[in-house]
Order: structure tokens, then sequence, then C-alpha cells
């Protein structure tokens, strides 16, 4: 299990490593995380919700994802509210002070326990991943994800510590000393994570370390900018790009504060024909050449986020001068006449108008769309695939479809070439619609989305080969269960 000193440390890169590692070596793993906190999520086969990031460990296992990798789900509506997911499907709304001091945490335990009892049955190893910190004293007595969690697994735990951030003697000490006996005797390893320069430079820190903890530094770990994985939250989001630069074709993701899924556009951040920018500013925005309306969890007061910030207008003159203006799910809803919230699953606000640039008309409903999608972009005949995860009903007169389902259902509305939206995430992960929306004319050969996350995993794989103890990691398991 990799713990942490704290949030964005790395914990799920580092499992989405060892799980490619285990599979390499002939296991057959499998990941686990009790609770995320997450607005990107996923569909999986079964057409359940998880976090996006367990999905991703599962790809570089090689096996479908299932809810029992994460059976709780948090995903936040406001600054102290979210939807709770438990086993894949919607039990409804707490405030953070309900969820974390209520005395439901119990019940939900037994059910993160039931869940991984059932996946270790079937997988060997089981990566688990905890959250945060480990010692939050006012909070971990009723922790359901990290030490209570490893107890139940009697699990091998691992802590990771950021270099980067600074003060990483202080963190690994401090998170140690405040551990109780019991917890303490389940920490095998600590890994220096996101380590800058020669690493040479850092063995007298390594032994320091050793000294104050009495426990191994099994890896201090490059930090590596060739490596791409996917990023777990909206933490990564701070990292990203937020202005135009010249000689690119400029792609403004319009900054929501409840952007959800934003791992739709990893694909384009990685092409070397754009420049892809999160931004809430209406001048740089203006200035892109593609807009694109991600999807939220609060589709309404984004609506009304855009309208107070002036940010509507500004997309709606881009839209004008013929730029390209793109929405996926919420913002697909956001681009249409008018979205209704006739039950309140979102909040106070009952109905506002759209941005008005496609004839479509939203009314959210209680229950949620999970499910995985085969489809036919436009008239390509190439078998594109994606998830919908969204809680809506679109209507439209008369249907101008973007997409064909496998079952001949047509979905999303095709205004023309420079404008259309969908409910379909991960379509931009799709070749034939990164071409034909960057109007691509080259002919060079480039590797598939899916080739390129493999090839990324084994990389992945190799870089921590080269500077974690991996067999240590072997024979700290003596339960034989491997």
């Amino acid at each position: 299990m990799f713990v942490g000193t704290g949030s964005d440390v790395g914990k799920s890169i580092l499992t989405t490593g060892l799980c490619r590692i285990f599979k390499q070596d002939g296991l057959h793993p499998a990941p686990f995380k009790a609770q995320n906190m997450s607005l990107n999520s996923y569909a999986t086969p079964n057409g359940e919700e998880i976090g996006r990031a367990q999905a991703v460990q599962a790809e570089a296992c090689g096996v479908p994802c299932d809810t029992r990798m994460n059976p709780i789900l948090l995903k936040p509506t406001s600054h102290q509210s979210s939807q709770v997911i438990l086993h894949g499907k919607p039990i409804g709304d707490q405030s953070a002070k309900e969820y974390f001091l209520g005395n439901n945490k119990e019940n939900l335990f037994n059910e993160a326990k039931k869940a991984f009892d059932s996946l270790s049955k079937e997988y060997a190893p089981v990566v688990m991943e905890g959250a945060g910190s480990i010692s939050e004293l006012n909070l971990k007595h009723r922790d359901i994800v990290n030490m209570r969690m490893a107890k139940h697994a009697n699990a091998d735990v691992y802590l990771v510590a950021d270099i980067d951030k600074g003060g990483v003697f202080a963190s690994v000490y401090g998170t140690i000393a405040l551990l109780e006996d019991w917890e303490r005797r389940l920490i095998k390893g600590i890994i220096i994570n996101k380590f800058r320069g020669d690493i040479s430079l850092f063995d007298e820190g390594r032994k320091k370390i050793e000294e104050l903890t009495q426990i191994p530094v099994i890896g201090v770990v490059p930090f590596a900018q060739d490596i791409y994985i996917e990023d777990e939250d909206s933490v990564a989001l701070n990292t990203k790009s937020t202005t135009v630069v010249a000689h690119k074709i400029n792609i403004a993701v319009v900054l929501l504060p409840h952007i959800s899924n934003y791992t739709d556009f990893n694909i384009l951040e990685r092409d070397e024909r754009v420049n892809l920018f999160y931004s809430k500013n209406a001048s740089e925005i203006a200035k892109a050449d593609i807009t694109i309306l991600p999807g939220t969890k609060n589709t309404l007061s984004d609506l009304h986020f855009l309208r107070t910030q002036g940010l509507a207008s500004v997309i709606l003159s881009n839209f004008k001068k013929h730029k390209k203006v793109i929405g996926i799910c919420g913002g697909y809803q956001m681009m249409g006449d008018w979205v209704k919230d006739p039950h309140g699953v979102e909040g106070t606000l009952t109905e506002l108008p759209g941005l008005g640039i496609l004839p479509i008309k939203t009314t959210l409903t209680k229950e949620k769309k999970t499910v995985q999608q085969n489809f036919f972009y436009r008239n390509q005949k190439q078998v594109c695939k994606g998830y919908e995860i969204h809680m809506g009903i679109t209507e439209f007169k008369q249907q101008m479809p973007l997409t064909t389902l496998e079952n001949n259902t047509q979905e999303g509305y095709w205004l023309n070439k420079n404008c259309w939206g969908t409910y379909i995430h991960g379509i931009l992960d799709n070749a034939v619609v990164i071409d034909d929306l960057l109007e691509s004319v080259s002919t060079e050969k480039r590797l598939s989305h899916q080739e390129f996350k493999e090839n990324n995993y084994d990389l992945l794989a190799d870089h921590l080969r080269n500077c974690l103890d991996i067999n240590y990691i072997y024979t700290q398991n003596k339960r034989n269960e491997w």
C-alpha cells in the first residue's frame, strides 16, 4: 500500500508503476483505493462509476476496471459538499462535515472492506493506494482509506514523500512520529519522490531519514518530465499552461469552478501542433483558435459563473467570428438554449438560459447515465471509443448528430465544422476526431492514444525499476500470496 505524507506526493503514479511492474513480472495485480475524492471519473464495462485514477491503474495491470477497485468515490458539487458514489452508483449528497464527522463512515468502511476482500480473491497482489496524509489526527479514527484499511488487508505499507515541495525531513519524521505503534509496524519502507538533480547529493539525507525513523528508504525517484501518466485530480491543474503562445494552435479549455474529467484533453496537451491552456481570463480565451467548454459537476452554477465573469460573451464572440467552439458533457449542455433542474439535483438554481449556440434544451435528471460507448464520428468509418457520465436529457427539434453509437442511436449535435457538442467523454482520445478538429494536413503516422499510454506505462515501470528496490518489496511479502 502506498500512503503519503500529504496530498499530491505521487501515490497514484507510483501505484500505477508498480501495477505495471507486477504485470510484467507475470503476476495478476489489481489496484484498490477504498475512498477517492475526484471530479475525474470513469465508466466501468458494467456502466458504473469509479475514480479515473483506478481505471488508469487497472489499465496498467491489463485488467478491466470495476467498482471493487474504488468502492467509494466523492465528487465535489461545491466547496463544502460532495456526491457520494457507492459501488458505482450515487447514493446522495453530503456536506464535508456530515461525511467526515457523521456516523455513517463505519458502514462505508464495512463496504470498502467487502470490496477489498472480494477483489483479493481474484487478484494478487492488490496494489493499494491511500489518500492525503496518514497523520490527520483529528480525522484518522474515522479513516476508511489509509492505515485502518491497511490493517484490515494486512498490507505492507510504503510512505511516499514529495521532496520537490521542500521540508522532506520534517514531513517524513513528523508523519511517522504521529503514528500509533500498530500503524508504525505496518510501514515497511519510505520512498522519496520527485527528486531533481544529482541523486547522489541526497545520500547523506537518505541515511539521516533512516537513522531518524529506523525504517529503510527503498528508493529516491527522480522527477520525470518525459513520462506521461494521467493526473488524478484538480491539484494538477495548477501546473497547466494558462496563456496563448505564438506559432501553435491555441486551444482554451474554460476553467470552470466545478470542472470535471479534464483528462478529456490530455491527448491534445501532448500534441506538438497544439498549445492547450486552461483559463478563466476573458482576454486569453478571446485569443484562442479553439474554445472548449469542458464537463462540470454543477452545470447551472458554472453557467452562472460564465455570465457573471464575462466569459459567456467572449465565447459567443469567438463563435460569431467562426472560431471553433465545442462542448463536452456539461459544456455541451451549456451551449444550448436553456438548462433546467426541476428536481434540484445540483442545488437551488432551477433554470438558466444557455449560451444559445446550439438549438438544444437540457433537463437534469435524478438518474445518472454511466456507460462505455463504441461509436462512429460523423461520416468516418473507424470505430471510436469513449464513455458517458452525466445526469440530464437533451432534446432538439431536428438532430444533426455528431456520433452514431453501435446500436445505431445518434448522439450529440453537429452544427457545422466549427461547432459541436457531445456527451461522450474521451472523444478526443480518437485520432480521427483530433485530426478533424485540428484540420490537420499532416501525413505523419502517430501512435494511437492506446499505444501511447501502453508505452508510457512501460516507461514508468522501467523508471521505477531503476530507482526503487523492487526485490525488497517482493521479500516483504512473507505471506506468499503472490
